[in-house]
């Protein structure tokens, strides 16, 4: 008989899941709370410009590659990808900045200029960090589910490089000494929503990542990927339901059996959960019901910092570089404001996508669409946003002056703004953390919801809040894994990776011409 699987949310973690499943003979039904595809990575479309909403790049297409495969195609035949250079451009408020780049005499120049002692390090972090990938890449494959899960022998290989009692940024210092060339190869924290003087220093893999494999801009944003995901499900048989909000999951005792939705209820033999992990527990599942991972418990839980974003559609064009990233000139204090005081900085870094100088598709011919995003606090007593909004949005309008962007409200043609309350009311994220539990050590490996959840029976969970964590390539490894319990659970055992073959790269590592092809 036919196994069927509901998967709660088509962000790329539920859409990974749909294609993995789906490829083995599963009946999967997505059901999918808002009218679009793709959750955080989805886009806002109007009046002829186009955003990503959340993500806007890609790294590390190997993972998504083999999830693609497994649904008998190849992503280079579904999306268009051009890899960046420079991957983005990072200005320091303290002086000085970095268009950093894949290439690696071109980088070691970059530094000299900067901090000439610091430029051999550069190399000797690649080599080091290469190794350091080699070796975690099965434990972020790897189901962890107890202490006892932890003590094997791939993961105490890899412990003298782990480095748990150290930070990124002290973790980087035996490479560096400058702090301006440390933050560049130590902000990619913030793609996890932390701190980099306290982000765990595995992490430093974050930035290798991009010398090694690559910064991407997939042509029509990130928000194609999903688009080509959901067709690739589809083909194989998934149904999406879209404007179906979950109202509850359904329960046998303490076996997931299915959810209701305004359009009715729907029986499965196993649940997947894609929605945020808190607020999907604090509106899905009864309380009681779950044993470690209680509203009490949630509550006193660390949580990633939010965001606030501004999508600008200009008349004209920036002819700056498609990433651009600005470091406060006091950035200890500013990642204090955020993470610990819950305040907003009166100098906050910030992130400007210019992604129209790579991407024609994004705006109108001779205009621009710029998507800014500043780093804040979740939501906090100590902020009002209906009161700060108009505030911080000027602020903001003045800080990207600083990274080139001049005179650019008398040019706005459109605007939007997404404000941490928005992230927590509208798009159901708790606290509006918009990475999710924090990747501290107490909350990483077994410490995060287990992908198989501990809580209850038939029930799975991908995404940000269970293991690996947050970041694209590490949501769809989670897809990886918790497919490969749920069907474990069904009596079947698959290897993707084998039943995938190893297929053709992306881009070799190194190669800086787009690998392209249109569908």
């Amino acid at each position: 008989m036919t196994k069927e699987v509901i998967i709660i949310g088509a962000g790329p973690g539920g859409l990974a899941s749909a294609i993995l499943l789906a490829s083995q003979g599963v009946k999967v039904k997505i059901v999918e709370r808002l009218p679009i595809l793709g959750g955080r990575t989805s886009s806002i479309e109007a009046e002829g410009y186009k955003f990503d909403l959340g993500p806007t790049f890609f790294l590390y297409p190997r993972v998504l590659e083999e999830i693609f495969r497994a649904g008998g195609t190849e992503l280079r035949r579904e999306v268009e990808m051009i890899r960046l250079d420079p991957q983005y451009r990072i200005a320091f408020g303290a002086g000085g900045k970095l268009d950093c780049t894949p290439d690696i005499a071109r980088m070691e120049a970059q530094i000299t200029e900067l901090a000439p002692a610091d430029a051999p390090g550069f190399r000797r972090f690649l080599t080091e960090n290469r190794t350091k990938l080699a070796l975690m890449e099965p434990c972020l494959e790897t189901h962890f589910n107890g202490w006892k899960s932890i003590f094997n022998k791939r993961l105490l290989k890899m412990l003298p490089m782990l480095r748990p009692h150290q930070s990124v940024d002290t973790y980087l210092k035996r490479f560096f000494q400058d702090e301006r060339v440390r933050l560049a190869f130590c902000f990619q924290s913030k793609y996890l929503g932390m701190s980099p003087f306290r982000c765990p220093s595995l992490f430093s893999i974050l930035s290798f990542l991009e010398y090694e494999h690559g910064v991407w801009h997939p042509i029509g944003g990130c928000a194609a990927i999903t688009a080509a995901m959901a067709r690739v499900a589809e083909r194989l048989g998934v149904e999406i339901h879209l404007n179906a909000p979950v109202e509850e999951i359904q329960f046998a005792g303490r076996r997931a059996i299915g959810v209701r939705t305004p359009g009715g209820a729907y029986r499965a033999d196993a649940v997947v959960v894609n929605a945020d992990f808190a607020r999907a527990m604090q509106k899905m599942v009864p309380d009681h019901l779950r044993r470690r991972w209680t509203d009490r418990r949630l509550a006193r839980k660390k949580y990633s910092c939010s965001t606030f974003m501004m999508y600008l559609g200009i008349e004209g064009r920036y002819e700056l570089p498609h990433h651009n990233i600005h470091i406060a000139e006091n950035y200890t204090r500013n990642l204090d404001e955020i993470e610990n005081r819950h305040v907003l900085s009166a100098d906050p870094s910030f992130y400007v996508q210019n992604a129209s100088v790579t991407d024609p598709t994004l705006a109108p011919r001779g205009h621009s669409g710029l998507y800014v995003l500043a780093p804040v606090t979740h939501q906090h007593p100590n902020v009002d946003w209906a009161q700060e909004k108009p505030r911080f949005r000027e602020l903001m309008l003045k800080q990207i002056a600083k990274a080139g962007f001049k005179d650019v409200e008398s040019r706005i043609r459109y605007e939007r703004v997404i404000t941490p309350a928005d992230w927590d009311t509208r798009y159901e994220i708790y606290r509006g953390a918009t990475f999710n539990l924090a990747h501290t050590l107490d909350q990483m490996l077994h410490l995060r919801p287990n992908n198989r959840f501990e809580d209850l029976d038939g029930m799975y969970l991908v995404g940000g809040g269970t293991h690996p964590g947050s970041g694209l390539p590490v949501i769809f490894e989670s897809a990886r894994i918790s497919s490969r319990l749920l069907l474990e659970d069904f009596g079947q055992r698959v290897d993707w990776k084998e039943s995938a073959g190893h297929g053709q790269p992306l881009s070799p590592r190194g190669e800086q011409e787009a690998e392209t092809t249109t569908v």
